[in-house]
């Protein structure tokens, strides 16, 4: 005890408390806020229980400190660079993902349109929404299980590349008939970009997130799955009851009407900005020429 008394009052003697400054204070929340976000979005990830293990040994190597002793910390001080390393591959799950959400919010895109023809390809039509919805909804009445992915401005090539290429105009037929139970494409997710199918039967990577309801299926994971990676909007239609759910930014809206989804697929096409209808003329020159 004398010794932790010791340490306390050398530590506290040293400190100097400097004047506080407006910059300051800015600088204090927005610490607190990316350590808010940060630990909330750790607490959703399997990272939550390994980074409750890390605190305990970093209490332990503090102990170890107070009570110099000497053996341990000179183990700790030694392992600190495989230990750092060690941590970049344990959490190199989570660590992806949060790039890919980082990359995800498009900043220097929309500084930035390289690519003219983004627009045009993720641009979708009020009649490619009803036609999804009319699928959906008849689907839904004979319990035939779906997964459409409807792409926005993140690429989904990798996604495309695992299916097979399909390349028509999106219509409730077309989507019936690829889902119809015993077909050679009714397995898997169908991508549509723009007003098109561009593939069928793709795999989508499956959420890990603790917070999805138990009773959920490998197919509505998939659709929060792929949400969570990317800005895609996923129509999902259960196999076991027929109801129809909607994955966007890893969040799962279960059990919704055909007007909900609707809204749901109108409010995430993208805006036409007087820059963009630029883009467009300008692409649509190139193509005349």
């Amino acid at each position: 005890m004398d010794r932790i008394i010791s340490f306390l009052d050398r530590y506290i003697s040293i400190m100097t408390i400097p004047k506080p400054r407006v910059t300051d204070v800015i600088e204090i929340l927005i610490i607190s806020f990316l350590i808010y976000k940060v630990a909330s979005w750790i607490r959703n990830t399997k990272a939550y229980a390994l980074l409750r293990g890390i605190v305990v040994i970093v209490v332990f190597v503090f102990v170890a400190f107070i009570f110099q002793m000497n053996t341990i910390l000179w183990i700790v001080k030694n392992a600190s660079v495989v230990a750092i390393t060690t941590l970049i591959v344990i959490f190199q799950p989570e660590l992806r993902k949060a790039l890919e959400t980082l990359g995800k919010k498009n900043v220097f895109s929309s500084l930035l349109p390289f690519d003219d023809r983004r627009v045009m390809d993720t641009g979708f039509s009020d009649k490619t929404i009803s036609e999804i919805v009319k699928a959906s909804f008849e689907m839904g009445r004979v319990k035939t299980g779906a997964l459409i992915v409807v792409a926005r401005e993140t690429s989904l090539s990798e996604i495309e590349r695992t299916g097979i290429d399909v390349d028509a105009v999106v219509s409730s037929q077309l989507l019936i008939n690829i889902f119809e139970h015993n077909t050679p494409l009714h397995d898997g997710a169908v991508v549509i970009r723009g007003n098109r199918v561009v593939s069928a039967t793709c795999y989508l990577p499956l959420s890990d997130n603790m917070g999805l309801s138990k009773d959920l299926g490998t197919r509505h994971r998939a659709g929060v799955g792929v949400s969570e990676v990317t800005d895609s909007i996923t129509v999902i239609v259960s196999e076991e009851t027929g109801r129809v759910s909607v994955a966007m930014n890893g969040v799962l809206s279960r059990n919704l009407n055909a007007d909900e989804v609707r809204e749901k697929l109108a409010a995430a096409k993208p805006e036409v900005t007087e820059e963009k209808k630029f883009l467009w003329w300008k692409q649509r020159r190139n193509d005349e020429g």
